[in-house]
């Protein structure tokens, strides 16, 4: 096989051909799937053998029937797909009963936050799969090219969410996020100057809130202030200035990020007694463990619960509310690496993109990412 350097990507000349499986996601509401059917014909013009579960892309819109027109191969459980397939796509970290499913040397590409989840970092090791997750998937620049659209797509939801729930009959203090001429907008705390926490005040800016976004990088700031509204204002994250601000604020958005860690607590429980009752903390982080002391994961079948008076939503599948939105975004981002690694093969691909390589997490029963090592040293 031989493969040309153009760019971003590699052109390959002479390709692999592999068998590439996309079973229903099954977590609570997570309704949305790996792959468009755009992104299914992109695989058989190349080749490759495409097998998706039935029903999968219902709920995104896609029907099996538009899956099948593209060449993919419609398959009555995950059992078989699991079986017949080299490279298994999908949005969310397997759940138990996806484990005895997983083969040996089998590649499955998707989103693991492996650094909150002991038993599913165990799991994976068992299988002796290779455990290459989205959200590590690392650019030269520190970009984090398949985390960004969800990033995106849950920044701008947090804020929606968060205006919901402070309505009154859902138990918030009944405050209208953008006020109305003559009366003061809510206040929104943005915790993280990344992808999330821009999405997120953006879209609280957009609708007229007072907003401020706390991080602490001066530069990220500096950039922050010069992009966005003038009712955003920036100011360096520590306890003391997130303490000043919380008396005055209405919603917090957890928008904190350490790539392929767990996330660090910046708002603990004694913190929350500054907090007026009804206020709302959303905490986007919570896939990589939360970023607020009192936060556990929810569904979106039951998203909030109270902690002295204070309303968390906690959804730790938030862009699954939007499936057709997500799967969209999702395919756009993965699909020239998945391709890859299906043209070359996951070794292959590592070697020749650095992207990929940063993915690895779990790989002959062992864990290969620093951050995933340095949070479980006794699996190691």
């Amino acid at each position: 096989m031989a493969w040309e350097d153009s760019g971003e990507f590699i052109c390959v000349i002479f390709l692999n051909f592999m068998k590439i499986g996309i079973p229903k996601e099954i977590k609570n509401n997570e309704n949305w799937v790996s792959i468009t059917p755009g992104g299914v014909l992109a695989f058989v013009q190349r080749g490759h053998e495409v097998y998706i579960q039935t029903q999968t892309g219902v709920n995104s819109g896609f029907s099996d029937e538009s899956y099948k027109s593209v060449g993919a191969h419609i398959l009555p459980s995950a059992k078989e797909v699991f079986a017949i397939a080299e490279m298994i796509m999908k949005v969310k970290e397997p759940i138990p009963v996806e484990y005895p499913l997983t083969r040996p040397n089998q590649l499955v590409f998707t989103y693991f936050h492996l650094a909150a989840y002991e038993e599913l970092t165990k799991a994976m090791m068992k299988t002796n799969a290779v455990c290459l997750a989205y959200e590590t998937v690392e650019k030269a620049d520190c970009s984090l090219p398949l985390l960004i659209p969800m990033s995106e797509v849950a920044g701008r939801m947090s804020i929606q969410q968060g205006a919901k729930y402070l309505e009154n009959p859902q138990g918030g203090k009944g405050i209208l996020l953008g006020g109305v001429p003559g009366v003061k907008s809510a206040h929104v705390l943005v915790l993280g100057g990344g992808v999330v926490g821009t999405h997120a005040a953006q879209m609280a800016a957009g609708l007229g809130a007072q907003v401020t976004i706390a991080d602490i990088s001066l530069p990220r700031l500096r950039y922050l202030s010069e992009i966005l509204p003038a009712n955003v204002q920036t100011i360096i994250s520590n306890n003391y200035n997130i303490e000043q601000l919380l008396p005055q604020v209405d919603l917090v958005i957890g928008a904190v990020l350490i790539p392929g860690a767990k996330a660090p607590h910046l708002l603990t429980r004694e913190m929350l007694k500054l907090l007026q009752p009804g206020s709302v903390v959303a905490d986007v982080a919570i896939d990589q463990g939360g970023c607020f002391e009192t936060s556990r994961p929810t569904t979106h079948d039951n998203p909030v619960y109270d902690v002295d008076g204070i309303i968390h939503y906690c959804v730790a599948n938030i862009p699954g509310a939007v499936p057709m939105t997500s799967t969209a975004a999702i395919t756009n981002a993965t699909l020239p690496y998945a391709l890859l690694l299906a043209d070359l093969g996951w070794e292959e691909a590592c070697k020749v993109n650095a992207d990929l390589k940063e993915g690895l997490n779990v790989v002959d029963g062992k864990i290969v990412n620093k951050a995933v090592a340095e949070t479980f040293p006794h699996l190691c």
